[in-house]
């Protein structure tokens, strides 16, 4: 392989061989007839020459922090010369010979990666000492001393010893060893053998195996993207590994090498596996993610391939992304990396049809083909089952047809072919205003989007062929945007066809258990088109500098009529596009067992078909951001709201009010209790009625079974897991007193718990009855024995004054460096217009251990008493709400108490060491 090493002169500002060279052999004079000092020696100065040179790797990746082919060139160039240097003084001066015999010969060879002549700051350096036949005596040794003094360099080495014989049997039994060897390239050592390996390889291992080696590095491929996430828009991406990433062009170049022997990149033009311009792509785009690469070895010190939060701020910068346009520098920076991203995989897919065509053509194609009958395709045509073109002008002669094309491909379940993807990425560029409003256009589009059968994979080739863009220009807008948070999984255009995907599944019945009643809705909609627009357009605004939800409802009132839409679908899009984050926000910040809560609700929604419509838009909207994000909490939540909201809605025809739905769970509970009529009626009339509307029937059960066995004990806790809820639930039954509930969240924090939700209930005689929901610190479960036993003895220690839990959780340092990675303003709202008995508290903070028990403190501090708390986290955001009183039960609505108590909150949230903390 042809390597493009630096000039000369630059080469000698890395590493001037010849005066090192010169320094061992003066070195080796005065060490004369003992190696082990001399061998010492030689690593230090070579270690001297080997900072050196990375220092200055380092300072022209810093002037030039694009050029990331000319970092890595450079650092394989000075590990070569490194290599060749400790090569000469080991077989020269440490352990010279007279006349080798034939068997005393070896080449060292450079593989893998850095064969390729690629070498990021701390990548591992793969090498192979191939010797005649089985090594002799002094092969080993030298084999031996060259490696203790590599690793006496501080370098990580790949190694491999083998014979010719052994290296042609390893090759063809291991796929590694096959991939690193295509790539071998001679460092030092002899030349002969060396070519003899070569010629051998060609022979023996590649001559006939060309279709099992492309057949294995595509399945190698795909087993790793789904190792990745089976995405290039993840939004902390493996720029080395990922979907998209340098491994993808490797992968290419590998298979382009294997069957037609070419040495370089370019000469993948002349074997008509890439044009000129796909080469130009090709290399920008290496160029880019090679820079990106060397940037997180050299931030981090280490071989780091994940594109991280915090990593990517510092890139970011480095590389001299500012901000602009409402995005931020790192945003932009990360935007242009999906986009380069986005590249890879089109080149991916272009090179792969190029390969298949010519291996159709010899009867030995690579790729799988699906024949299916010719049907009527609206002037396109199959090409060995694929939909393809009739000839190269279609789309120009028409260019409506650039939206067909998916059509036609969703209708009959084809695959479209990449020369045809090709011809529409090349051609998008035609559809102009004119096709933009041209009806035929259009209806496909809503076709596919509005599909029965599989919206998301049409939907995700029309976007990687920029034909989704183009026809939609504000979805242009979003394409490879991503969100810098911890939140969001994906760019908003990968989100947003991810939702669709999900409605889709969900319409089909294929997420019933996950989603039993957006499944069952579903079928009961009214405005199905009208859902599939708005989860389309829902995000659509994002990175304007507004608030996107407003500004998307104002795309959706331009749009949906030019799609075809109704002005009343287009005002229902409009609704939910505006609203789309109601439900949520309703469900996971607000107590829902506040009467005024849903009688907000409904007075935003007011209709049964706009409330369906918003719970199946919220959960696919959730469930799209990214795995792990949607649980059985979530679920529950939102249909409780959803049950609540239905009943004022259908006034007249609801089955169960208020007061019956209390009553229905009061009959409920007796009957599951078997207690006759008067023991009853003592438990129920302890407890409030806002209890018996918040909590569900499983948890009444568990509560007044802990309330009965009790008896008279000050304090009886208890804890299990409830899988209902995919956590555990702790129930703290004790006489209610002025900070009980901090001291129970602090308790909780200290024995390893993460709360997650918390609803406090106070019995008419003044016992306190709290049930919080705890998860471990990422999300998992917290219900092993131990776990159990250590938060119920925590909280009793708590509650007894047993040790000062301030000094306790300072002692139990939790750093969450991913969430340090922002920059989040405390914000403390309160209203006292959400509640007509409480004052609602809502703290907006960065994510941090134990911030639920300083804001608890805070409130403590401030004697105010709290009622319900419900904490919801969205990545490195979290926003606990609570409804509070003061101490004789009223509104907080002093002006002077409301500062001092917005005070404290927000240096709680912050983080601030205030000094009435410390005194707690």
């Amino acid at each position: 392989m042809v390597i493009q090493f630096p000039t000369l002169g630059a080469r000698r500002a890395i590493i001037d061989r010849r005066a090192i060279s010169d320094s061992i052999a003066a070195l080796a004079l005065t060490h004369r007839g003992d190696p082990v000092p001399l061998r010492a020696a030689i690593v230090r100065e070579l270690k001297a020459a080997l900072d050196a040179g990375r220092a200055e790797v380092a300072r022209r990746l810093e002037a030039r922090p694009t050029r990331g082919r000319e970092a890595v060139s450079a650092a394989a160039f000075l590990i070569d010369q490194i290599l060749r240097l400790l090569y000469d003084a080991t077989t020269h001066h440490l352990y010279p010979i007279g006349n080798r015999s034939t068997s005393e010969r070896v080449v060292l060879i450079a593989v893998g990666g850095y064969g390729r002549g690629e070498m990021a700051p701390h990548s591992d350096v793969d090498i192979g000492f191939i010797t005649p036949w089985k090594p002799t005596g002094w092969t080993e040794q030298v084999i031996e001393s060259m490696l203790y003094s590599l690793w006496d360099l501080g370098l990580k080495v790949g190694h491999s010893s083998r014979s010719v014989d052994e290296t042609m049997r390893m090759a063809k039994s291991d796929l590694t060893v096959r991939t690193a060897l295509l790539e071998a390239r001679y460092i030092w050592g002899d030349r002969a053998l060396y070519e003899e390996t070569s010629r051998r390889f060609d022979v023996d291992v590649v001559q006939g195996s060309a279709r099992a080696f492309v057949t294995e590095k595509l399945a190698e491929r795909d087993d790793r993207h789904k190792r990745m996430g089976d995405s290039r828009y993840v939004v902390e991406p493996n720029v080395k590994e990922g979907k998209g990433g340098l491994r993808d062009l490797h992968t290419l170049f590998w298979i382009g090498k294997y069957v037609h022997q070419v040495r370089t990149v370019a000469e993948l033009v002349d074997a008509g596996l890439l044009t000129a311009l796909e080469l130009r792509q090709f290399q920008k785009a290496e160029d880019f993610l090679w820079a990106v690469r060397c940037h997180l070895h050299m931030i981090t010190g280490r071989a780091e391939d994940r594109l991280t939060f915090d990593l990517q701020l510092e890139i970011a910068t480095r590389m001299h992304f500012t901000g602009r346009h409402g995005s931020s520098g790192v945003e932009r920076f990360m935007r242009y990396y999906f986009l380069n991203a986005k590249i890879v995989g089109d080149l991916t897919g272009v090179f792969l049809s190029h390969l298949d065509d010519q291996m159709a053509a010899r009867g030995r194609r690579y790729l799988p083909a699906f024949f299916r009958r010719p049907k009527k395709l609206d002037g396109f045509v199959l090409e060995r089952g694929r939909l393809s073109l009739p000839d190269d002008d279609f789309f120009r002669a028409d260019p409506v047809r650039l939206l067909e094309i998916f059509a036609v491909a969703d209708k009959h379940g084809l695959a479209i072919h990449p020369t045809a993807m090709r011809a529409a990425s090349r051609d998008a560029g035609l559809i102009t205003a004119k096709v933009r409003k041209d009806p035929r256009a259009n209806a496909a589009f809503l076709d596919v989007l509005t599909s029965p059968r599989d919206p998301e994979t049409v939907l995700r080739w029309m976007n990687e062929s920029s034909v989704f863009g183009r026809f939609v220009p504000d979805f242009r807008r979003v394409v490879a945007q991503m969100q810098f948070d911890m939140y969001h999984h994906y760019t908003v255009d990968e989100h947003t066809i991810r939702a669709v995907g999900l409605l889709a599944r969900i319409e089909k019945g294929e997420l019933g258990e996950d989603h039993p009643l957006a499944t069952d809705l579903m079928g009961k909609l009214l405005s199905r088109r009208a859902l599939y627009v708005a989860v389309l357009l829902h995000d659509i605004a994002k990175g304007r500098g507004g608030d996107h939800s407003i500004l998307g409802a104002q795309v959706a009132m331009q749009l949906c009529p030019r799609l075809g839409l109704t002005a009343a679908e287009t005002e229902t899009v409009a609704w939910l596009v505006r609203y789309h984050l109601l439900m949520s926000a309703t469900a996971f910040k607000r107590d829902l067992a506040d009467y005024k809560t849903i009688l907000d609700f409904v007075d935003v929604v007011q209709s049964p078909e706009r409330l369906r419509l918003l719970l199946c838009l919220t959960v696919v909207d959730i469930r799209a951001v990214g795995p792990g994000v949607w649980n059985s909490w979530k679920r529950q939540l939102l249909a409780d709201l959803y049950d609540s909201a239905e009943e004022l809605l259908r006034l007249g025809h609801k089955q169960k009010g208020r007061s019956e739905r209390v009553a229905a769970k009061q009959a409920a509970l007796q009957q599951a209790l078997g207690l006759p009529d008067k023991a009853f009626a003592a438990l129920s009339r302890r407890l409030p009625e806002s209890y018996w509307i918040a909590e569900p029937d499983d948890i009444l059960l568990h509560n007044a079974r802990h309330i009965l066995g009790a008896g008279g004990a000050p304090l009886s806790i208890a804890a299990h897991f409830y899988p209902q809820r995919g956590a555990t639930l702790v129930t703290v039954y004790a006489a209610d007193h002025p900070g009980l509930f901090y001291r129970i969240a602090g308790a909780i924090h200290l024995a390893g718990g993460n709360i997650i939700d918390a609803r406090i209930h106070t019995t008419r005689d003044g016992v306190a009855i709290d049930n919080f929901l705890v998860q471990d610190p990422l999300g998992g479960a917290f219900h092993s024995p131990e776990q159990l036993n250590r938060i119920k003895n925590a909280i009793e220690d708590a509650l007894a004054n047993r040790h000062r839990l301030i000094t306790r959780l300072e002692a139990r340092p939790l750093p969450r460096t991913r969430a340090e990675a922002f920059r989040i303003a405390p914000n403390v709202l309160i209203d006292n217009k959400a509640s007509n008995r409480f004052t609602v508290i809502e703290v907006n903070a960065r994510d941090r251990p134990a911030l639920l028990f300083s804001l608890a403190n805070a409130l403590f501090q401030s004697k105010v008493t709290v009622h319900s708390a419900h904490v919801a986290t969205y990545g490195e955001r979290a926003v606990d709400t609570f409804y509070v009183t003061d101490l004789l039960g009223g509104k907080i609505e002093a002006k002077g108490r409301l500062q001092t108590l917005e005070r404290r909150l927000l240096e709680a949230a912050g983080g601030e060491a205030d000094e009435t903390l410390q005194r707690a």
